[in-house]
């Protein structure tokens, strides 16, 4: 059996992901410690989170480097572990300046894709956090290749979160003719796109048959049930936020997945929505080419302001038993190959072993 590793320290925002990843990880390390802006769920606490410290991540909390730079002295981790690389790495880099502590970095997706399009002085910082750091990881190699282009050359390993599992067979038969949005209800989502193209679809009599679900919520929940009644939708159903295991069932019975965000790197659903067999219907970005081919195991959207036809597209596929199974077995072997938990939580490990071994 691999040694362990001794103490890791995590910085990272509240958040599902965190959660996951502390939970992963946490086999592989004897001491876990984290520095977060948010309490861990007491159904999330790993049993070896030896220590937590509450810190504000924003760009104005001038004391938080001070503060970790502190607690890194006593809690004497072999590596810092940040994610995100926002203002998380920002304070954590001036807290590990002068020490010999690794840091590794795990790049998100908009930290990297977006932020340093926002102003010169974001484009200053995140490049100086990913070159304060030992390695970086990174879930695309779209993703990737940014990171390249930011920082230069640096120590890049792909690695994602993965899903907890590969879900049990799907039964293609059984789905209903259903499509299933899940995104969280922000702008960045375009979640109103997605019922504007449903608009089309019930207009043009496309697919009479099926429904649309929109499941999970957010700051734009209230405007999006507005736009739906006003668009007078009559096959949309608004979930609300539904559990981990409701969720399942959604994609379980969905024959098609949508997900159209402006910017992305691997998604989460993305990897659940083809573990569940359903089609996805994507937008155009680098990173889900990296997963899906147009016509082949799901669809790609060039034009998400004209999603109506789109939709109409991959539902016409779908629809048949025969072409939805094949493409669920392309999709299912991705996942399997790439996407599970457990194996990317232990490539996590090596890295974090490695960058301790090497500590000078």
């Amino acid at each position: 059996m691999t040694d362990k590793i001794a103490r890791l320290l995590v910085a990272g925002s509240a958040s599902i992901h965190t959660w996951r990843f502390l939970a992963g990880i946490a086999p592989h390390v004897d001491e876990l410690y984290l520095a977060c802006n948010g309490e861990v769920p007491a159904d999330r606490r790993p049993a070896n989170l030896k220590g937590e410290l509450r810190v504000d991540f924003s760009l104005k909390a001038w004391s938080t480097a001070s503060r970790l730079k502190a607690w890194i002295a006593e809690v004497k981790p072999d590596v810092v572990h940040v994610h995100q690389a926002n203002s998380v790495a920002w304070h954590a880099r001036r807290a590990l300046a002068g020490s010999r502590i690794p840091m590794l970095l795990t790049a998100w997706g908009s930290d990297v894709l977006l932020l340093p399009d926002q102003n010169p002085l974001l484009r200053a910082m995140v490049r100086g956090n990913l070159n304060a750091a030992a390695a970086i990881t990174s879930d695309s190699l779209y993703m990737a290749a940014k990171i390249r282009e930011l920082a230069g050359d640096c120590r890049i390993s792909l690695l994602s979160y993965g899903i907890d599992a590969l879900p049990p067979e799907p039964e293609i038969g059984a789905k209903k003719k259903q499509v299933l949005s899940c995104r969280l209800h922000k702008p960045l989502y375009r979640i109103d796109a997605i019922l504007k193209g449903w608009a089309e679809v019930e207009k043009s009599g496309c697919c009479a048959d099926w429904n649309l679900v929109v499941a999970a919520s957010g700051g734009e929940t209230e405007n999006l049930k507005r736009l739906a009644a006003l668009l007078g939708l009559q096959r949309v159903e608004f979930a609300g936020f539904v559990d981990s295991a409701a969720l399942g069932k959604l994609y379980a019975e969905s024959r098609v997945f949508v997900s159209v965000p402006r910017s992305d790197a691997t998604s989460v659903s993305l990897m659940e929505a083809m573990g569940h067999g359903c089609l996805p219907l994507l937008s155009n970005l680098p990173a889900n080419g990296e997963w899906v081919i147009d016509g082949l195991n799901g669809m790609i959207a060039e034009d998400v302001e004209r999603l109506g036809p789109e939709l109409c597209r991959a539902m016409i596929k779908a629809e048949d038993d025969a072409a939805l199974g094949a493409a669920a077995e392309i999709n299912r072997g991705l996942v399997a190959a790439k996407a599970l938990h457990q194996a990317n939580m232990a490539g996590f490990a090596d890295v974090i072993r490695e960058l301790a071994a090497n500590k000078v």
